[in-house]
């Protein structure tokens, strides 16, 4: 694959381009033209090389109804490309200039992303997910000059987007497109992360970039026990769902010494990969009977979980996970994303008692600039990321990415724009 720096096209600076794109929402995409618009103040267009398929964007290509749908729109967020030409105002990059779009905004300037309390940056209060962060329009059109919304801030089924600075982070150009792509959100597998880790500070930083990247070492999972939760040494661990981001969470739990971690899944199947990345203990909940869930993790844990992560995005499952924690300091931390908007309601009587609940997003990781270091990681072979990818496709094929992830058959699947 190609390696190296790319020149970046001036010839089409602040003018229109005519590209291939992808959008749709429940059906196969399809491919067509649309116009994409020179960027604005504090904008890069991208000329996206290759693209991958996450978790989220199946989960949202799915969803018929709730408040984050807006259709048509362009899919993808897990991208790298090069800048073919920037807006006014834009100083840290440059046209040809390796990078990769992140959907979570990194200024550096507001006091959140001053701060080492969060990653969370509140420089746009408003944001507006279906369209560009400061003017809330976007910069995609059809063919007839009709809108097209955009997603997540990046939108990378296409071969060129408009992306805010504050979203896009500069890669070394040595680093390989394909691995740097995965840089971008995450990437999964069941294969071991380490590669010829030296120090106790390279295993620290190994879980900075576990903790960025989503799938089975997901930014949500990793993050949220290492940064979030700081699970300590002896802990027990109940993690709701060994999807993604609970393998994630099983494998940080491990790393950080939790003397039991229980994986709660309806997919026996989920037990054995579970056990391969930390998990203790195994519970079926419909092999329970009549026996509540939390009345077999207090069984398993002498009266409750330390640390209990909700990671399906179903509300009733926290008030599952809550109920499983241990009375006068038992946590609960949410990672799923419910995707339709219904509210949580709790028992005040359990809270009372000392147990508390958090949210957790993109893990506490600041992209700006945590993922060049990141990179040289990998540049460095401290880091290995050659096994997260199990398929190649073309654009023209985008949608065996689908069909792989569906049917339980991919990690990461590279999707390559110009092939």
């Amino acid at each position: 694959m190609d390696n190296g720096h790319h020149n970046g096209a001036s010839e089409t600076a602040g003018k229109p381009i005519i590209c291939k794109v992808c959008r749709s929402g429940g059906q196969p995409l399809v491919i067509e033209d649309i116009e994409v618009a020179p960027p604005k103040e504090w904008e890069v267009r991208i000329k996206i090389l290759c693209t991958s398929l996450c978790h989220t964007d199946l989960t949202f290509w799915k969803i018929e109804s709730g408040p984050f749908i807006a259709y048509p729109r362009i899919f993808g967020h897990e991208a790298v490309g090069i800048v073919e030409s920037i807006g006014e105002h834009v100083k840290e990059l440059r046209e040809g200039d390796t990078v990769v779009p992140v959907f979570f905004a990194n200024c550096g300037e507001c006091r959140d992303c001053k701060s080492q309390k969060s990653n969370v940056c509140t420089k746009f209060v408003d944001k507006h997910y279906n369209a560009m962060p400061r003017d809330a329009v976007g910069r995609f059109k059809d063919m007839k000059g009709r809108p097209i919304h955009h997603f997540l801030f990046v939108s990378s089924f296409t071969e060129y987007t408009v992306v805010d600075v504050t979203h896009v982070v500069k890669i070394p150009p040595p680093m390989p497109i394909d691995k740097a792509c995965l840089l971008s959100c995450g990437v999964s597998t069941g294969r071991s992360f380490v590669s010829n880790l030296k120090s106790i500070a390279s295993v620290k930083a190994l879980l900075l970039l576990l903790a960025y990247n989503n799938g089975w070492f997901n930014e949500t999972g990793l993050g949220a026990v290492w940064k979030v939760a700081q699970v300590e040494e002896g802990s027990t661990v109940a993690v709701f769902g060994l999807g993604a981001v609970g393998l994630a969470v099983a494998q940080a739990a491990k790393l950080r010494g939790a003397s039991k971690i229980i994986g709660v899944d309806l997919n026996p199947e989920k037990e054995d990969i579970g056990r391969k990345l930390g998990v203790t203990d195994f519970i079926d909940p419909t092999t329970l009977g009549d026996k509540k869930i939390s009345e077999a993790i207090k069984e398993l844990t002498d009266g409750g979980a330390d640390y209990c992560f909700e990671c399906i995005g179903l509300t009733s499952i926290v008030r599952d996970a809550i109920e499983s924690s241990r009375e006068g300091w038992g946590r609960t931390i949410i990672l799923g994303v419910e995707g339709q908007g219904n509210p949580l309601s709790l028992n005040c009587g359990e809270m009372m008692k000392g147990r508390g609940v958090i949210g957790s997003f993109f893990g506490g990781v600041k992209a700006k600039s945590d993922i060049p270091s990141f990179a040289q990681m990998y540049m460095n072979k401290e880091l290995c990321l050659d096994g997260f990818i199990t398929h190649h496709v073309g654009f023209q094929d985008i949608n065996k990415a689908f069909e792989y992830m569906l049917q339980g058959q991919s990690l990461r699947c590279i999707i390559w724009v110009d092939k």
